[in-house]
């Protein structure tokens, strides 16, 4: 269920879900191993006995993380196994789940205890959501929960597929599915911030929703952005 993605770093496929119109989403969570032991817990999947039991053999759950206002639905759930575990989210999500608890929002830059392991900048401007992107050191790996995105032909059927075409979520390589490109409402914000996150030496990348990249993932990230920078 675990399967390593690079040095300190794992991957888990959780269930699908469904969202709006009814369409199905597959879910990913993300597992970082800090240089003290602890596990930063990103975007996390519906909880098993099995999960519970391979992250104990990695070490303690100490953060859990919900990248943007949308990646939310199981926080509730991880937060009652691991009570200890400080919970993290971008400005915002607190006025949607007022159920859960959360002791910060992400902000650019390090969490402290992160540091030197683990950098976010926080994709700011657009209407749909406001989402942290993630950059681990030691893997060299961008991780994005939902402003990267590319479902595999086939996933959707009927008008879904048709709509899921044209907003680009069906694409040769993961890209920024158009809905999200509109959705920006303030681009010189968001300009900067992916200025930022170009700045990183990505060589991989994770997406909750597409096949993760393993080689050139600098240069998929210019690509899939190209057209925001280009304005």
């Amino acid at each position: 269920m675990l399967q390593q993605f690079g040095p300190d770093i794992w991957i888990v496929d959780g269930s699908t879900v469904t969202a709006g119109a009814g369409f199905h989403y597959p879910t990913r969570m993300v597992v970082i191993r800090l240089k003290h032991g602890g596990l930063v817990v990103w975007s996390p999947v519906a909880p098993s006995d099995d999960l519970h039991a391979g992250l104990r053999a990695l070490g303690v759950v100490q953060f859990i993380v919900a990248p943007n206002s949308l990646h939310h639905t199981f926080l509730g759930d991880w937060q009652r196994s691991y009570p200890d575990a400080a919970a993290y989210a971008p400005p915002g999500l607190s006025k949607i789940r007022r159920d859960v608890r959360l002791d910060g929002d992400l902000a650019d830059g390090p969490i402290p205890a992160w540091a030197g392991a683990i950098e976010t900048v926080v994709v700011r401007g657009n209407r749909i959501t406001t989402e942290a992107v993630f950059f681990h050191h030691q893997s060299q790996t961008a991780i994005f929960a939902d402003l990267l995105q590319q479902f595999r032909p086939g996933w959707f059927t009927g008008w879904r597929a048709v709509v899921a075409r044209l907003d680009l979520m069906v694409a040769d390589e993961p890209t920024v599915p158009r809905k999200f490109r509109v959705a920006f409402t303030d681009r010189r914000a968001a300009r900067e911030d992916i200025r930022r996150i170009l700045e990183w030496p990505v060589e991989k990348v994770i997406v909750a929703h597409g096949e993760p990249v393993t080689r050139d993932g600098h240069r998929l990230l210019q690509r899939a952005f190209r057209w925001l920078r280009a304005e």
